[in-house]
């Protein structure tokens, strides 16, 4: 069956930016000023990319969207969350995001990072409200929770951060860089679409399949997030092009040139086509 994509993917987003904006704490809960930073960073808008994905797992493996709905919505908190951090001045920097101020310039560094903390705090919570009317299997919580929290974790995300950091200024080889993308951005693109899939209950033989996509989309999504930042503009990006190499970064353009960084994305690409 063939799926309207861009249509797919504008519905989907609608319905988790409802569903976020349930989810957060109103501006005005006490004590005010957190609640204001972490709505400003997670209602700024973006692609929802890891929501849809935990959707789109479950709908795969034959879940329904509502049982799995805030578990979807953990997975941008904990994105979320990461982006107020890496804008810091200590981390990446940045003044924009998603073409706004960052959290920092708007609410203070000490805000900011409290903000990302509540929102990882929070994510947990959604997991935990994802089990509480015992539509789904209590027995699968602590596989997710493994998931979750390895790919956010020193063996996904945060690793992958600590190798982007170390590597800056150095030439580094393409095993490192892949190591980098697959660890700092491609762990919760994987894990998004594996958990959704658990959720529902997936048979191993879709699991397995799923998990081959997530792993492609991972680093075909940061290879082009590279290319965008040489050849894209704030307005189009919604935060300041150029910054990874004005940071000296090591990115997949710097290392292979744009032409062949377009066709290793385009080969991953095929490859996960091929695979599902």
């Amino acid at each position: 069956m063939r799926v309207d994509l861009p249509a797919y993917l504008a519905e989907r987003r609608r319905v988790v930016d409802e569903a976020l904006a349930r989810f957060l704490p109103p501006a005005e809960t006490s004590p005010p000023t957190i609640h204001e930073a972490m709505r400003y960073s997670v209602l700024a808008g973006g692609k929802r990319l890891r929501p849809i994905l935990v959707l789109a797992g479950a709908e795969v493996a034959g879940g329904r969207l509502d049982d799995v709905l805030p578990t979807a919505c953990a997975f941008e908190l904990i994105h979320t969350y990461s982006l107020i951090h890496d804008d810091l001045p200590a981390m990446d920097d940045d003044d924009y995001r998603r073409g706004r101020p960052t959290s920092h310039k708007v609410f203070g560094e000490a805000i900011a990072i409290l903000a990302g903390d509540a929102l990882l705090t929070l994510a947990f919570r959604l997991v935990a409200e994802t089990f509480r009317d015992g539509r789904l299997d209590p027995a699968i919580l602590p596989r997710v929770l493994a998931e979750i929290t390895e790919a956010a974790g020193t063996a996904g995300m945060i690793g992958g951060q600590v190798v982007d950091i170390q590597s800056e200024g150095r030439a580094v080889e393409a095993e490192v860089l892949e190591e980098i993308h697959t660890r700092k951005t491609g762990a919760l693109i994987r894990a998004a679409i594996r958990t959704g899939a658990l959720l529902a209950g997936a048979a191993p033989a879709p699991l397995a399949a799923l998990t081959a996509y997530g792993e492609r989309l991972g680093l075909a999504f940061q290879i082009v997030d590279d290319i965008l930042d040489v050849e894209g503009s704030l307005e189009a990006l919604g935060k300041t092009a150029g910054s990874d190499r004005r940071k000296k970064k090591a990115t997949f353009p710097d290392l292979l040139g744009l032409e062949a960084s377009r066709a290793r994305a385009s080969r991953s690409a095929r490859g996960f086509r091929a695979t599902t």
